[in-house]
């Protein structure tokens, strides 16, 4: 059973019921909406698709909202598109105007603020570069240093600059709010660059209805790498949004800041999605190139929670394809990980009970040889700890609660299933003469008579937080 999790982005080209239906299939564990892009409307309809999948198949599929973030992008073109030569002079201004061939709107209020003569502007993810000659009356009046197309409403990148102002903006409100009403059950928090970003967010989804949803914070600048170990503090994961974060650092320092968040995320527990451009190449291929295979085992070589596909699923021409390709890559990738050696060797921090009780029964799995770790999971938490052990056996995270059973679709090698109370949980293992664990074992994990399972839970003062026991049982 694949243990590291795929979140595909719905688009154009996946939003039909038919092709979620096809991605589920593949592998999807995650459907990811990006409200950069379309409306309310349109993003409701495909989110009720989603919906209406997992619950005809039984399937834990969470919903995670990728918020349009601080991010700043021209404005509308006279006709959509032009094209830019070496050496000319172009100006970007706050002014609300048809852009042209001298000069365009910016969507960022303030965007000059923080820049000067010397500055950088990148459009369209890097591809077109400009040199800030000077800003006046709030416009940036710039050399082009290499030319080429832009079009409507591309974004803007300032490498090594960032943009001051209020990190929720209206729009992103408005958005979020949308998703709470809708139940998403993660926020995908773009360009994040602190822990205050962070808290205030939280605060808003707290004060707003949106408690049970958790932060995804997507690391796009270099403020928000060099904030890393903060933003882990408030956040509940972190994606790697190489996309932006190539245009906004050197693109060749991307491998080794990947490998460097990967690392940190990793000792902290953190749930950690390495995503953009994984499997480009299939949004007009039918299979992926050799070096993006490699791509996609090195996130898996460095215990990734998750990757993720883009282009791939919403715009390309063979979403369940793609899925297929990235499970088959993780799953022979697996195969060639001594996930016992790893446990065994990697130092961990224990920074309270529940980390000890979740390693202990991770260590008892492994000595014993059992076939699963089973956990009664009210909040979830409990399964989340035991996932970053990246230990070799199977975790089955029983929920009681149908949002803490999605959100746990999102934890490295467990497996959700859904109860219906805390009393079943405990009479399967408190009292004689009830099977239904034991059934759902064997049929859920192909577990056959005399196989051994680990049992963890919070049993004699049970609820949320009070995991405090582990249990060695064998399937009869």
């Amino acid at each position: 059973m694949r243990k590291t999790k795929i979140i595909c982005t719905i688009g154009p080209a996946s939003d039909s019921y038919e092709m979620i239906s096809k991605l589920c299939d593949e592998g999807m564990n995650v459907a990811r909406i990006n409200f950069s892009h379309g409306n309310h409307s349109e993003h409701k309809i495909t989110m009720d698709k989603i919906k209406e999948v997992r619950d005809k198949k039984i399937l834990p599929i969470p919903i995670m909202l990728d918020t349009k973030g601080p991010e700043c992008r021209i404005g509308k073109l006279k006709n959509g598109s032009i094209n830019l030569q070496k050496g000319q002079v172009y100006t970007f201004t706050e002014d609300e105007i048809i852009g042209d061939e001298e000069k365009v709107s910016v969507s960022y209020k303030g965007f000059t603020d923080n820049l000067k003569a010397g500055d950088k502007i990148l459009v369209n993810n890097g591809l077109v570069v400009f040199l800030i000659k000077e800003i006046k009356n709030k416009s940036a009046i710039c050399e082009v240093i290499t030319g080429g197309e832009i079009k409507n409403h591309k974004s803007m990148s300032f490498p090594g600059k960032l943009i001051s102002g209020e990190y929720l903006g209206e729009e992103d409100k408005k958005d979020i709010l949308f998703g709470i009403s809708e139940g998403v059950d993660f926020i995908a928090a773009s360009f994040m660059s602190n822990a205050d970003e962070a808290k205030s967010l939280r605060k808003f989804l707290d004060e707003n209805g949106g408690k049970s949803i958790d932060i995804i914070a997507k690391i796009e600048n270099s403020e928000g790498v060099k904030n890393i170990k903060k933003i882990c503090e408030v956040a509940d994961g972190i994606m790697i949004a190489r996309g932006d974060l190539g245009v906004e650092i050197d693109y060749s320092k991307v491998p080794s800041v990947q490998k460097k968040i990967l690392k940190i995320c990793r000792r902290l527990g953190k749930r950690v999605i390495v995503a953009t451009e994984m499997l480009e190449s299939m949004i007009t291929n039918i299979r992926p190139t050799r070096a993006e295979a490699s791509d996609v085992a090195n996130a898996i070589f460095d215990e990734a929670t998750a990757v993720m596909l883009s282009g791939e699923t919403a715009a390309g021409n063979y979403p369940e394809l793609s899925v297929r390709a990235m499970s088959e890559i993780i799953f022979e990738t697996e195969k060639m990980m001594n996930y016992s050696e790893i446990f065994n060797r990697t130092k961990y921090n224990i920074n309270n009970n529940l980390d000890a009780i979740s390693k202990s029964a991770c260590e008892m799995a492994i000595d014993t040889k059992s076939s699963a770790i089973i956990i009664n999971s009210i909040s979830g938490n409990t399964a989340r700890i035991i996932s970053k052990f990246r230990n070799p056996v199977q975790v089955v995270g029983i929920a009681k609660d149908e949002k803490v059973y999605r959100k746990l679709a999102m934890c490295w090698g467990v497996l959700p299933i859904m109860k219906s109370s805390d009393e079943e949980f405990y009479d399967t293992f408190f009292k004689e003469n009830v099977e239904p664990v034991d059934k759902i074992a064997i049929d859920r994990l192909g577990l056959r008579t005399g196989d051994r399972i680990v049992i963890t839970g919070g049993y004699i003062e049970h609820g949320i937080g009070k995991t405090n026991m582990i249990m060695l049982e064998t399937i009869k």
